[in-house]
């Protein structure tokens, strides 16, 4: 027997796609999986209690989906109650404890230690689990296992290669979680068609959790999903790729076997895309096939800014992709990363003026680089030299700089107070989500997902959609009644 347990108890709960994957998989080999569901607990700590009571698994495995939330001046860090489960995991079982999730898989060999997990799985974790429990139950030849990390019997650190398969194909069924409560208590379901990008940008993390190229689901697969869902009662959606249309050719294709299906009537979703690729074919066919609302990764809109972050569009990209977004009734959110490298005063007033002149329905002004070990922005901060990262580095630690916590690099020309600002920039223009400030009396909340009380209420009024959407709704007055549009 296996138990797999969801650690992340962050509000509004999110969907467990992963777990609901590696538990499908594991079902399918003929294992027994029982899962344990602390998001939808009252109390995670009974709910471990009386699970160990009544199971004696072979194999307990633990999800972390984000070390952190991500956010300055946020900065929550999530390993510490991670760490605090396995050791209330140890107390209840003798079984070996692995480890996973994109939030374990970025920073594996740092979450092991300070867990003292007997395993850890960086990346896909749907064979690679089977994989383990047979070596377990068999001559226990880890090096075999795809992504698996351990402790050899002398007490070293051993790694094999991430697990990022070519052939992705995982159980469309959605079986194994409760997928009408997270929807009813998270506002959204979750569906991914590919996992891993190509793309080198300065700061993302992607790469490094899912792999550096795209890995595909068949169209076909992805559409099977999606009617699973709906025969559970959830029919809005975010899709959980990191890029939807990267490459643009897979996601015409799965928006067509939706759109064949008739899906596009029947459910409601969200993506996140690149600026570029994006065209009028992509945009009729996402709309077509039920597309409700598009977060583009846009970063800035200066051609320094861009250059910086490695993105490859440029600003009149951003402004046709808000235009064909409106010409085919898709929602448009813009999401800014402001204070990157070499940001002024000047860049900020440039980007955000460019912004509104665009008429994207929101705009989210991210402020503050989170940074993480293996990305190019951690190896130029380290090349910069301890002065430079004096005067730039945001955290809420003592000692020596450590990535592995919530880093954030704010540029210094920005000041003393970048938040005040961006925010007079902004100029109380309500499509503009306004970065939060680090004073203990500041009430701007940002648009910072993690315990957003506002809306986890509008959620448990019946909002449904993108939470972005559902925030930008919420300020025109459009969910009054409670319902979403």
């Amino acid at each position: 027997m296996i138990t797999l347990i969801n650690t992340n108890r962050m509000r509004p709960v999110v969907a467990p796609i992963g777990l609901d994957y590696v538990a499908g998989a594991a079902a399918a080999t003929g294992l027994d999986v029982d899962v344990l569901d602390l998001a939808l607990a009252d109390d995670a700590a009974d709910a471990l209690r009386r699970h160990f009571q009544s199971h004696e698994p072979r194999l307990v495995g633990l999800s972390l989906r984000n070390a952190d939330d991500c956010f300055w001046p946020g900065a929550a860090w999530f390993v510490p109650a991670l760490a605090d489960t396995v050791r209330q995991v140890r107390r209840l079982t003798g079984a070996p404890v692995v480890l996973g999730g994109v939030g374990f898989s970025i920073f594996a060999a740092e979450v092991l230690e300070v867990t003292q997990a007997d395993f850890g799985i960086r990346g896909d974790g749907e064979a690679a689990l089977v994989a383990l429990m047979r070596e377990l139950d068999g001559n226990g030849r880890f090096e075999r296992v795809p992504g698996l990390i351990w402790r050899d019997a002398n007490g070293v650190v051993r790694q094999n290669p991430p697990a990022w398969p070519d052939d992705l194909a995982v159980p469309a069924g959605r079986a194994h979680m409760d997928n009408a409560a997270y929807f009813r208590l998270g506002g959204q379901g979750a569906v991914e068609t590919k996992r891993g990008c190509p793309r080198r940008c300065l700061c993302c993390a992607d790469p490094l959790a899912k792999g550096p190229r795209a890995r595909l689901r068949r169209p076909s697969e992805v559409a099977d999903e999606v009617e699973a869902l709906l025969r559970q009662g959830v029919n809005v959606l975010h899709l959980a790729d990191s890029e939807f249309n990267l490459p643009p050719e897979h996601a015409l294709a799965v928006c067509e076997e939706m759109a064949r299906r008739g899906l596009g009537r029947r459910v409601r979703w969200y993506a996140y895309l690149a600026v570029t690729p994006f065209d009028a074919a992509l945009a009729r066919a996402m709309r077509k096939a039920g597309c409700a609302g598009i977060d583009f990764t846009a970063d800035a809109a200066t051609e320094m800014m861009l250059a910086t972050y490695g993105q490859p569009h440029r600003r009149d990209d951003l402004a046709q992709a808000v235009r064909l977004c409106r010409d085919n009734g898709i929602a448009i959110m813009v999401d800014l990363l402001l204070g990157g490298p070499g940001e002024t005063p000047e860049s900020v007033a440039e980007t955000l003026a460019f912004l509104k002149s665009i008429e994207p329905d929101c705009v989210g002004a991210a402020l503050g680089v989170r940074v993480y070990p293996g990305t190019a922005m951690a190896a130029w901060i380290e090349g910069q030299g301890p002065e430079v990262a004096h005067a730039s580095i945001r955290r809420r630690y003592d000692g020596p700089m450590d990535f592995f916590r919530p880093t954030f690099y704010m540029a210094p020309a920005l000041g003393d107070r970048p938040e005040a600002l961006v925010r007079d920039l902004i100029a109380g223009d309500e499509r503009f989500f306004e970065p939060a400030g680090e004073a203990a009396d500041d009430d701007v909340r940002g648009y910072n997902y993690n315990e957003n009380t506002p809306l986890v209420e509008a959620i448990a009024r019946g909002a449904r959609g993108a939470y972005w959407d559902i925030l930008r709704r919420m300020r025109k007055g459009d969910l009054e009644s409670g319902r979403s549009a």
